[in-house]
């Protein structure tokens, strides 16, 4: 069991960041309110780090582990350019799970007295938050139609004792407790802390659209059967050998006030009432180590991966595209930057009304040649600068359905959307917008020089 042990969840992905130099430790004590949140703020949550000493608490605590592309890209054993193509064959093709008798999971199983602020070091991120909140949950529900496993990042209000507030944000998962609800049922649910990269992509495919088993998709993504046990205490599978998991239902009748709590785009998010979960059980590891994520960068830009992948598909059943960005700065939902590699006129402007058709939380995309690397700010605002008119190639859809994670959505529950067509004419005439190039740079080993 011990090669599964370092091929699986959270521990393999430490000693993975170990041997490419990329895992901070922290040994000086921190405090879980404000002070560990803001460590990972300083740097952006895309360094990853271990807290070893968290004040009132025996557990290490980790978190950054998500946020940054590259070290994304490692985990994943991938690269920028097959990021798309390996996403869309695990959907085409989800791999079977593999179901264990025990694991490491279980070597601790809490079913009396739980009390969640005492057993965990469970952060308060900012000022006016309404509690601490566990971020880095995904919880794990199961189709009671089809026994498809559904997993999402959520995050989950600390209320006292065994009971959090589960934020539900999909159509879907309201849905379906609202069904649960009338048929005067629970909804059983389990929240697993303590999961590698594979496992958090997974959550972020959408149920609805692909309608698929989110654990059959972690085994195509990882190569290999994602390995799972029974839970104790609710009928759900959970990986063997994650670090935490919280078991529970979802009663039909009882809601709390969820918020604020300071979320994408760093503004607060609305108060309102949700559903709770009752906590039966806590399993968890000899020694365990709490999953941290800052609200909310790396949910987002697993999810903004995802989108990336939409978009490049809706678009490329159109034109050659070449690569899309979701980018970080709009949340990785709100802006997007496409290369195509543009044959005929008129394709700058398909490719815009493609992308804003493609997903509502999408306001602003810009479109540019092959020649503009979109993942570089400066080669975008100089191909807007020199490449657009804003009479002929801006195009502007008033009113249109957003996103409520939003602001200025909120304020007449509608959104403007833009694109920006920054491509060069075809044909002669934009001979003249071609890029100066220097021969060989590419190839030049500034090493030599310095």
């Amino acid at each position: 069991m011990r090669n599964k042990v370092e091929r699986q969840m959270l521990r393999s992905t430490l000693k993975k960041l170990e041997a490419m130099g990329k895992l901070e430790v922290c040994n000086v004590e921190v405090n879980p309110e404000y002070e560990l949140g803001a460590v990972l703020k300083y740097y952006n949550n895309e360094r990853p780090m271990l807290f070893n000493r968290v004040k009132n608490s025996k557990i290490t605590v980790v978190g950054g582990l998500y946020g940054s592309r590259e070290i994304f890209y490692d985990l994943m054993d991938t690269t920028h350019e097959d990021r798309i193509y390996q996403l869309m064959n695990a959907i085409a093709n989800p791999k079977p799970t593999k179901l264990l008798k025990d694991g490491p999971i279980k070597e601790n199983i809490i079913t009396r007295n739980i009390n969640l602020p005492k057993l965990l070091p469970i952060p308060k991120f900012h000022g006016d938050d309404s509690s601490t909140f566990i971020t880095a949950g995904v919880m794990i529900i199961k189709d009671p139609d089809t026994g498809k496993t559904f997993t999402s990042v959520r995050r989950f209000q600390i209320n006292g004792g065994n009971k959090i507030s589960v934020l539900i944000a999909s159509a879907m998962l309201k849905n379906q407790i609202e069904a649960l609800r009338k048929g005067n049922k629970p909804l059983e649910m389990a929240v697993v802390l303590g999961y590698d990269a594979p496992y958090l992509l997974a959550s972020q495919l959408s149920s609805q659209l692909y309608g698929v088993d989110k654990h059959q998709i972690d085994s195509a993504l990882r190569g290999e059967a994602l390995e799972l046990v029974k839970c104790h205490t609710v009928d759900l599978e959970v990986p063997a050998y994650c670090e935490c998991v919280l078991e529970g239902i979802i009663p039909p009748d009882k809601s709390e006030v969820e918020g604020p709590f300071g979320e994408l785009m760093g503004y607060y998010g609305g108060v309102a009432p949700h559903p709770i979960m009752e906590v039966t059980a806590v399993l968890h590891r000899n020694n365990p180590i709490f999953q941290v994520a800052f609200p909310c960068r790396e949910e987002h830009f697993s999810n903004g991966l995802v989108r990336e992948m939409e978009l490049y598909n809706d678009i490329k059943r159109l034109m050659d595209v070449k690569d899309v960005h979701i980018t970080m700065g709009g949340g990785y939902r709100f802006h997007a930057i496409v290369s195509i590699h543009k044959k005929n006129k008129g394709e700058g402007k398909t490719a815009i009304l493609a992308a804003l058709g493609a997903n509502k939380d999408l306001k602003h995309v810009v479109i540019v040649d092959e020649d503009i690397d979109i993942f570089n700010p400066d080669a975008v605002e100089g191909a807007i600068a020199t490449r657009v008119q804003a009479s002929k190639d801006m195009v502007v859809i008033a009113s249109a359905v957003g996103s409520g994670l939003d602001p200025s959505h909120l304020l007449e529950k509608a959104s403007d959307k833009m694109g920006i067509d920054a491509t060069k004419p075809v044909g002669e005439i934009g001979k003249g917008f071609e890029m100066a190039k220097i021969p060989g740079y590419e190839k030049i080993d500034i090493s030599k020089y310095l």
